[in-house]
């Protein structure tokens, strides 16, 4: 019997096997085109600095093998590089992984988020999808499948720009708090000075012994200063006359009258001697329950709260007047200390004290700053808008009032406002240990942070900011709009008018309201025209985009080379009005 060769059918065999391995990669790269993606935006967008994607694919029936494992990549690619999506893996039936799963019968579908840094090459590009399909041993690349067009860059056209806080000299408000938008520099300051004229009991008449006291001379001394001295204006001299409330009220209505006539014939003699010329006024008040309650506030009476309270029960004057009568009978203190003062005229003049003049302060703000205070060296520096004289004049504050935070942080103010982003952080360094968690400098070393790119740290410091004004909500604003949290932008920066909220509003789709707020911003800026092509091109409103795309190359020619890529425009990129502003 003849012996079989079986080595050349196990070659043909093996042979077969290779074939139909390659033949299942192969019929997969060939029939490629057949699996449909859909990528989600149609056009990637930068926001918060990343471009997301979000990519499905459906795959035919008897298209996926059931021992094939296929690895895909998205990629960005662009002149000068590329940028790689993370990968993901799909697999067949057959294939013992842990990867999405796809039916060779039934086909499948597949869903994935990813997202990578943007860089500004990326408006020029092409997405695409590299796969590597493999079975057993054997690989094949497929070629790349092109699913996407650039990167719209709108969002980056913001700009950095935080608004610092000036460090004045500022009073607390009701609460307790500094408030920001209070400056206590004032060049005509409200003055006053006041003196009493005491009556006895029931009585209207000017004692003699009364004229001769001292705060009476220390008044006339005041009245005829201010109106004898150049930089005070003695505005008026008022007479207010009143009667103690314990009397009943008819009575101390007639009374208070004729203590105010008695007290303002006195007055008016005086400044008939004195030659003091002011405009006169007088008035009177049948019983001085103010007087009494701030008396008593400051009296040792013992109970003296529980007594306020309980009169203060009283609505009518009458019965409260009854009700201190009888105080009076009970407490001998309350008649001798309290209600005898209150028996009175009250003598007041009131005065405008003048400072110095602009042209003073700032002859002295340059030859010698030290002969000015505090208050009126900052206001200086508001005299000009040359920032080197504003900067000559804040470095002057450091010397003459060198523990004062204010100087340093309005030198950093004005290295914000010129970009000297160094220079602006080493003197908001030098405010912050004079004055450390001040809200103010906190704002404005947020500022700096923003500048430099660090989003996160910039946060934290507007978030320590609050107290220092409204400045530190447009900042926040400015921190969402950086991170893509566009809703939350509007929201922050309120009724602000700038580039930053009309881009806000742009990118959180109210293109409408976008018009509205740039078509109020006063500044003459390149980008500014060009943000508003970009809403005239999203609204279909060609005038406006052309005649804004026109004003902006003008203003600065760079934006030619960037309208010719930015896809927002990508409906006009062949039509000849497009091509001659942008050629």
């Amino acid at each position: 019997m003849k012996k079989l060769n079986y080595k050349p059918l196990a070659s043909l065999f093996f042979a077969a096997l290779l074939m139909s391995g390659c033949a299942g990669l192969k019929k997969m790269k060939k029939h490629a085109d057949q699996i449909q993606f859909k990528v989600t935006p149609e056009v990637l967008e930068a926001n918060g600095g990343d471009v997301d994607m979000a990519l499905s694919a459906k795959f035919p029936e008897r298209y996926f093998h059931k021992k094939v494992k296929v690895v895909a990549t998205p990629v960005l690619k662009y002149d000068g590089g590329e940028k790689a999506f993370e990968s993901f893996s799909l697999q067949g039936e057959r294939v013992e992984d842990n990867n999405k799963v796809i039916s060779y019968l039934n086909g499948g579908s597949f869903s994935y988020n990813d997202a990578v840094a943007y860089a500004n090459d990326m408006r020029k590009s092409d997405l695409e999808l590299r796969i590597t399909a493999s079975k057993g041993s054997k690989t094949l690349d497929f070629d790349p499948i092109k699913i996407g067009d650039g990167v719209i860059a709108t969002s980056t056209l913001m700009g950095n720009c935080a608004k610092p806080v000036l460090g004045v000299q500022r009073e607390k408000n009701t609460t307790g708090k500094y408030d920001p938008n209070i400056d206590v520099f004032q060049r005509i300051v409200p003055d006053e000075f006041m003196a009493d004229i005491h009556y006895l009991i029931n009585s209207s008449y000017v004692r003699g012994s009364e004229l001769k006291g001292e705060d009476l001379d220390a008044f006339k001394a005041y009245a005829k200063d201010a109106f004898e001295a150049e930089r005070k204006d003695l505005k008026n001299i008022e007479v207010s006359a009143y009667a103690s409330p314990d009397g009943e009220q008819d009575w101390n209505t007639k009374l208070s009258e004729r203590r105010e006539g008695t007290a303002s014939k006195y007055v008016k003699r005086q400044m008939k001697r004195e030659k003091i010329e002011a405009d006169f006024k007088s008035k009177f008040t049948p019983e001085d329950w103010e007087g009494f309650q701030e008396l008593m506030k400051q009296s040792s009476i013992q109970d003296k709260d529980l007594i306020l309270r309980v009169l203060s029960m009283y609505s009518d004057p009458e019965v409260r007047e009854k009700e201190i009568r009888n105080l009076s009978a009970a407490f001998t203190q309350l008649a001798d200390d309290i209600l005898p003062k209150l028996r009175r005229a009250k003598i007041t003049a009131s005065v405008d004290l003048i400072g110095k003049t602009d042209e003073e302060i700032a002859a002295l703000a340059d030859s010698d700053p030290s002969k000015l205070n505090p208050a009126e060296l900052l206001y200086a520096a508001t005299l000009t808008e040359d920032n080197t004289k504003k900067l000559a004049i804040y470095n002057s504050f450091t010397k003459v009032y060198s523990n004062d935070w204010r100087g340093f942080n309005n030198m950093g103010l004005i290295y914000i406002k010129t970009k000297k982003v160094a220079d602006a952080k080493k003197v908001l360094e030098q405010a912050d240990k004079l004055s450390p968690k001040n809200p103010i400098i906190s704002n404005n070393l947020g500022a700096v942070a923003l500048m430099q790119g660090d989003v996160k740290k910039a946060e934290a410091l507007f978030g320590g900011a609050n107290g220092a004004g409204e400045n530190v909500s447009y900042n926040l604003g400015l921190v969402e709009l950086k991170k893509g949290n566009y809703d939350a932008a509007v929201k922050y920066f309120g009724n602000n008018t700038s580039l930053n909220v009309a881009l806000a509003k742009l990118l959180a789709g109210d293109n409408n309201g976008a018009l509205k707020v740039i078509n109020g911003v006063k500044k003459d800026c390149p980008k500014i025209d060009y943000v508003k092509a970009v809403i005239g091109a999203r609204t279909a409103k060609t005038n406006l985009m052309f005649d804004s795309l026109k004003a902006a190359v003008k203003k600065d020619a760079k934006f030619k080379a960037m309208a010719k890529t930015d896809l927002e425009f990508a409906k006009y990129f062949e039509d000849a009005k497009f091509k001659a502003i942008v050629d």
